[in-house]
């Protein structure tokens, strides 16, 4: 693989074609992922107290959405050490303009989307990712909530699933206080893998989101629930 090359590129939308088919982005786990998350695993003992619940309800194989409520930059790195399966997942553009940096991305799973748009490429690739029987790492909300509170998703995960035929994974994270700041003090984090959610027949991908952020809201604490706080009386 060239490293060399420039790999950035344009909006997709004026770019035809799409400079990023020329390019390598592994759909199995690669040597460098395994390396660079046991260096990850290793420094975050220092950091980070993790406790995990629910690995049970994980697929040991095939393909499956994780879909994690967002509160820091830093989730994906305790959802990572958390899962024993890698993610692949969504990236914004603009942080794989550097070619290093976009070579270590693809080869850690994850592959750039143009926010505010719809990136068809971007959503080919996580459908090739699903079909390669891999976990797609998700977070519905499309930003950080930052500890205020879950906000109103979006029904990416949800559209994809439902395209797949495939489970969601619901995953809680409780992970509030800051780190670094309080080292040598570790952060506290905890993780809830819930029960997988299955698409029902002729299900729309609203109601499927709705499912998904209010299985969250009962899997953290309640300031953490936001707007999904108050399910309805029939929800199950």
């Amino acid at each position: 693989m060239d490293m060399s090359t420039d790999t950035s590129f344009p909006n997709p939308a004026l770019a035809v074609p799409d400079r990023r088919d020329s390019l390598d982005y592994p759909l199995h786990k690669t040597r460098l992922h395994g390396f660079a998350i046991g260096l990850v695993r290793a420094a975050f003992r220092l950091l980070m107290a993790l406790e995990v619940e629910g690995l049970e309800n994980l697929p040991a194989s095939g393909g499956a959405v994780v879909a994690a409520n967002h509160l820091t930059t830093f989730d994906i790195f305790p959802l990572q050490i958390a899962l024993p399966r890698p993610i692949f997942y969504m990236g914004k553009a603009e942080l794989f303009n550097n070619p290093l940096i976009h070579f270590f991305f693809r080869n850690m799973g994850a592959f750039p989307v143009f926010r505010g748009e719809r990136d068809e490429w971007a959503i080919r690739h996580a459908q090739r990712v699903l079909e390669a029987g891999q976990v797609l790492g998700m977070f519905p909300e499309g930003t950080r909530s930052h500890g205020r509170g879950l906000k109103v998703a979006k029904t990416g995960a949800a559209r994809l699933a439902i395209a797949a035929g495939c489970p969601i994974i619901p995953v809680a994270v409780d992970g509030r206080e800051p780190f670094f700041k309080r080292f040598p003090r570790r952060t506290r984090v905890r993780i809830r893998v819930c029960a997988p959610i299955h698409p029902a027949p002729d299900e729309l991908p609203l109601a499927l989101t709705d499912r998904l952020m209010l299985t969250l809201s009962e899997n953290l604490p309640s300031e953490l629930r936001g707007v999904y706080t108050q399910a309805p009386a029939d929800f199950r």
